[in-house]
């Protein structure tokens, strides 16, 4: 029996070694040697909370206590027919039309509900292009400048099938603090 344990607890301890030390090791040092832009993490693989009229606003998020808490990653489960979830689209759409009651279009549908994980950093090009007036006029640009940021940033889906168009909002926001610091 003291050879089996002996026997085991060598396996035990090689095996800890090698997949929770060797492993990891080797993983990071080879991302950040072959992807050392992306090895530190990317701030626009997350949604983030965008309030003020001079930014593109993405998509709610269900997460708690706070909004965009990786932490906290989940949907917020609510049915169609839940009045929370309807109280809470009114509430947006409110909130959009308030914020430009010039935009009389219909608000596009990812602007009012929450995405699955609570953390998705994506619009549909619609509903970039529903903001790009209110954007333009809070920062004082061209509409058309806007509109021509928003159209280079939308990203086709996934292998070209997979998916729908999509906008990084935090990218997307990013380039417009760039431009303004030009």
């Amino acid at each position: 029996m003291w050879k089996e344990l002996r026997s085991a607890a060598i396996c035990l301890a090689l095996l800890t070694v090698l997949t929770g030390v060797l492993y990891p090791v080797a993983v990071t040092v080879l991302g950040r040697a072959l992807f050392p832009a992306k090895a530190a993490g990317d701030t626009t693989l997350l949604g983030q909370p965008f309030d003020d009229p001079r930014y593109f606003w993405g998509r709610l998020s269900a997460t708690t206590p706070a909004p965009y808490n990786a932490g906290a990653s989940t949907g917020s489960n609510l049915g169609p027919t839940n009045p929370a979830l309807v109280d809470a689209a009114k509430a947006r759409i409110a909130a959009l039309r308030a914020a430009d009651p010039t935009q009389i279009a219909a608000v596009p549908v990812d602007l009012v509900t929450a995405s699955g994980s609570g953390l998705d950093p994506h619009i549909s090009p619609e509903a970039a292009y529903f903001q790009a007036g209110r954007v333009a006029r809070a920062r004082g640009l061209d509409a058309s400048r806007v509109t021509e940021l928003v159209a280079g940033y939308v990203e086709p889906p996934d292998l070209g099938v997979l998916g729908d168009p999509r906008v990084n909002v935090v990218g997307l926001n990013r380039a417009l603090d760039a431009l303004a610091a030009r």
